[in-house]
């Protein structure tokens, strides 16, 4: 298994190098019609319809991991690493560079509507809702949760409605709560920044990062279906979620 992965990666590297002087060679409309059906078995099961499902959101123009064709056709072959986007076996590389131009095209599709107001939406996110205590906007806020500066370019409005109000729908790559019992009895709940094989480190909800050697640890739980965001479903207004959702929306760090 691990040797076929290292030839698709190195035939897709190869395909790249010699696509990327001519830009995508397989773009016409053609090959965006064949490529529906390759996005529906590869892609929609995380992606939707683009803009409706649980990873990034396909309907913009400029996405924030692949300014060009070349890259896009990378992450598509070999992944993101670090992210739940997957490597992708058993593509040709037309059928990539097809895939490559129906993401494109999804780009150009009209951008999802919002109906809340994001000024209102930023009070409320600094506010009442006090989101900045966990999240950060562009150095802004906490580190508890992700970082929101370019949220807007990675996922569709009903994603992030759906967040707010059940957000352990879908929890975030890299965000794993854990809770540990030391054998000196000592307890530390938080998300996990780093392990290996002998160690951990949790940055816990006052944001100190522990350190701690795992031959040192009674218990060591990890949540992997709970997330430490509240939800707002009874905390905020429809309308108030729909202010949050447009200024969340709202943000594309700098896109």
């Amino acid at each position: 298994m691990k040797n076929r992965i290292l030839r698709s990666l190195a035939a897709a590297a190869l395909s790249l190098s010699a696509a990327q002087a001519q830009g995508n060679p397989f773009a016409t409309a053609d090959d965006i019609r064949a490529a529906e059906g390759l996005y529906q078995f590869h892609c929609s099961f995380c992606h939707g319809r683009g803009d409706d499902g649980m990873a990034a959101n396909l309907k913009n123009p400029r996405l924030p991991h692949a300014p060009s064709d070349g890259a896009l056709f990378q992450i598509i072959r070999a992944g993101i690493p670090g992210t739940d986007m997957p490597l992708s076996i058993g593509l040709t590389d037309k059928e990539t560079w097809q895939l490559v131009a129906y993401v494109r095209a999804l780009g150009r599709s009209a951008p999802a509507p919002v109906r809340g107001s994001s000024s209102l939406g930023q009070a409320l996110f600094w506010g009442k809702g006090i989101c900045g205590t966990c999240h950060m906007v562009a150095g802004k806020g906490g580190r508890q949760g992700p970082d929101l500066s370019d949220i807007g370019a990675r996922r569709a409005p009903s994603h992030l409605r759906q967040s707010l109000v059940d957000p352990e729908a879908s929890i975030a790559a890299g965000f794993l709560l854990v809770e540990i019992v030391t054998r000196d009895g000592k307890k530390i709940t938080g998300t996990r920044v780093n392990e290996n094989t002998f160690s951990i480190q949790v940055r816990d909800f006052s944001d100190k990062i522990h350190s701690l050697r795992k031959s040192d640890l009674a218990q060591l739980n990890k949540q992997s279906a709970k997330s430490t965001m509240p939800s707002y479903r009874q905390q905020l207004s429809d309308q108030e979620l729909d202010d949050l959702v447009a200024h969340l929306y709202s943000l594309r760090g700098g896109l």
